[in-house]
């Protein structure tokens, strides 16, 4: 994303003007825009025209408009966002209140004016500029006859392509069809992999599976590119990281990218982050259930006690339609960095924000134990008989 200007006052109303540059910086535009917001942005308007004659034509025209933002949709695998909403400008084309939707394009500028920026929109423009920031990881979950390619991003994990191909089971004396089948399945892996992965980006593939499934897929991956000198998977081949999974679903990714020799090549991503803060959650919530909260009203009673050491919230949170309830999140995120708590905001594209939204969307890992709340509210009805 490039920030073209920014012009926000010291009461936090302004406007931003940016340029997303790729697909995920439309999913960084989904998470700035609010129903009330103004948007303005290029787009294309089907204008009714008469002639001198009197006849009737319909020409599509480009114009600017500056629409009062009612309803966005974001299509996760196209990356495409439609933003709908009444015209609030004077156009020679459009009547003001008139509805219109907006599709954003790459590379086409919009500008974006709140009445409020909050902390957690404002940081996620930053991060959206930040070219270090997209450092990307790509991965093949597979089994027997299954596999995922997927593109794992700061911001979400994309499934790019799913292969299934029936194997049949291995007959005594004769494996001829089971060890066809698997070679058309892997040929159709690899055929996947550099139709969908793109390497100059691309610092790591990793190949997950359950069994000695990757380690085979690897062999014959790179017997056949010295047959055929595939330059292209030759030079990358330090790129691919062979490690255990449980199945060659979606999920298993997670698994994946919690393995240690993953945790070390990926420590500079943002995915690895959020999966390892999850996974020490879930440590503390098995082994000192008094230092992991989860759910809004048990993590503000822990931040009223400056207890949290890292807060676990998502994305989705913050896209809330009414204001109060977003103002809260925003205000927690706030307060727990005043008091040099670590805030980690997970994407609810991604396999680890999935599960956190399984959580209630919020959780903490708290500096010492504080007492349940469940437990404090059945002291207090004591005390009251």
């Amino acid at each position: 994303m490039k920030l073209v200007r920014k012009d926000i006052e010291k009461d936090n109303a302004g406007q931003v003007t940016l340029i997303p540059e790729d697909p995920e910086d439309m999913w960084h535009a989904y998470n700035l825009l609010q129903v009330g917001d103004s948007l303005r942005a290029s787009t294309i308007r089907k204008v009714q025209t008469e002639s001198a004659t009197g006849s009737v034509g319909s020409n599509r025209i480009r114009t600017t408009l500056t629409l009062c933002v009612e309803t966005i949709d974001f299509d996760s695998q196209a990356c495409q966002l439609r933003v709908k909403g009444t015209n609030i400008q004077e156009n020679e084309y459009v009547k003001m209140g008139a509805y219109h939707t907006i599709e954003l394009e790459p590379n086409r500028q919009f500008t974006l004016a709140k009445k409020q920026w909050d902390s957690v929109v404002l940081e996620r423009i930053e991060q959206a500029c930040d070219p270090s920031w997209s450092a990307d990881v790509a991965a093949v979950v597979m089994q027997e006859g299954l596999a995922h390619i997927c593109l794992v991003t700061p911001s979400m994990t994309l499934t790019r392509a799913k292969i299934e191909v029936n194997i049949p089971r291995k007959r005594r004396g004769n494996c001829s069809q089971h060890d066809r089948a698997l070679e058309r399945f892997y040929e159709q892996v690899v055929q996947a992999i550099q139709r969908h992965i793109n390497f100059e980006i691309v610092k790591c593939v990793l190949v997950a599976s359950p069994g000695f499934v990757r380690e085979q897929f690897c062999d014959y991956m790179f017997q056949q590119a010295v047959k055929t000198d595939n330059k292209l998977l030759l030079e990358n081949r330090s790129k691919f990281l062979q490690v255990h999974s449980s199945s060659g679903h979606k999920y298993a990714l997670k698994e994946a990218l919690c393995d240690p020799a993953v945790a070390s090549r990926l420590s500079d991503t943002k995915a690895a982050g959020e999966v390892k803060a999850l996974d020490d959650f879930y440590k503390m919530l098995q082994h000192e259930p008094d230092r992991a909260f989860y759910g809004l009203k048990h993590v503000e009673k822990a931040n009223e006690a400056m207890a949290i050491d890292t807060l676990l919230i998502s994305d989705e949170l913050f896209r809330h339609q009414d204001v109060a309830s977003r103002s809260r999140y925003v205000r927690l995120v706030d307060s727990v960095r005043e008091n040099m708590g670590t805030v980690r905001i997970f994407s609810s594209l991604h396999v680890s924000g999935e599960q956190l939204g399984q959580l209630t969307g919020v959780a903490a890992i708290l500096r010492f134990p504080v007492a349940d709340l469940s437990d404090q509210e059945e002291e207090s009805s004591s005390e009251e008989d």
